[in-house]
């Protein structure tokens, strides 16, 4: 019998990420929407997630959190969704899923929050500077379909999904290697489905990636 597959999320979240990444997989999954500060802190899912937060997942007895192990999680799990790249393109497929989760994701904060690092605290933060992680994700994306070998895996939906809402909500220049990247991305059937659920969640005032 095959283990039950549970999604925690929050249509206003990151779970945005793992939502279009369950759909890429193609199994069966149930999916609980948590309110801030109400259920994401009830004691149900603080025995779930102690931080309280989503996205999160339970397959069978195994928790996992954070969006980027999510997403590593399921496609080692699911090898048969062919969202693991073939073992040469490893290499890319780690770095750039964890660059954008690391060292990227906290230089993005870091400049929303007005928060501008000297070159020592760069290094101790050991996120560089915004215009670095900018500059960086340019090059890893610039004249590439894909971001690891040649065909489409986890890490694009992470990656894609940062860069996305980067650009819709101005966290990220609407550079023309971030566009191309994202163009060809933002159409998968995956993403068009996670869309339309977001979108049916949300107030009619609010967006998801697009």
């Amino acid at each position: 019998m095959a283990q039950e597959l549970v999604f925690y999320t929050n249509p206003w979240s990151r779970g945005g990420i793992v939502h279009w990444m369950l759909e890429e997989i193609g199994q069966p999954y149930r999916m609980e929407v948590l309110e801030y500060g109400g259920s994401m802190k009830a004691p149900e899912y603080l025995a779930i997630n102690p931080m309280g937060k989503v996205p999160a997942i339970r397959h069978g007895d195994t928790v996992v959190t954070e969006a980027a192990a999510i997403c590593a999680y399921l496609a080692e799990t699911f090898p048969e969704a062919g969202l693991l790249p073939a073992p040469e393109a490893r290499g890319d497929y780690f770095r750039w899923l964890f660059f954008a989760a690391g060292p990227l994701e906290m230089a993005i904060s870091l400049k929303s929050a007005d928060i501008t690092l000297n070159a020592e605290r760069q290094m101790q933060f050991g996120c560089g500077s915004y215009d670095t992680a900018v500059e960086t994700l340019a090059s890893a994306v610039a004249g590439r379909r894909y971001i690891a070998g040649e065909t489409f895996t986890a890490a694009d939906v992470y990656v894609g999904s940062h860069i996305g809402w980067g650009m819709q909500f101005g966290t990220l220049p609407r550079r023309p290697e971030f566009e191309a990247y994202w163009d060809g991305l933002k159409g998968r059937p995956a993403h068009q489905r996670t869309e339309e659920a977001i979108a049916r969640a949300m107030p009619s005032d609010a967006g998801g990636l697009s």
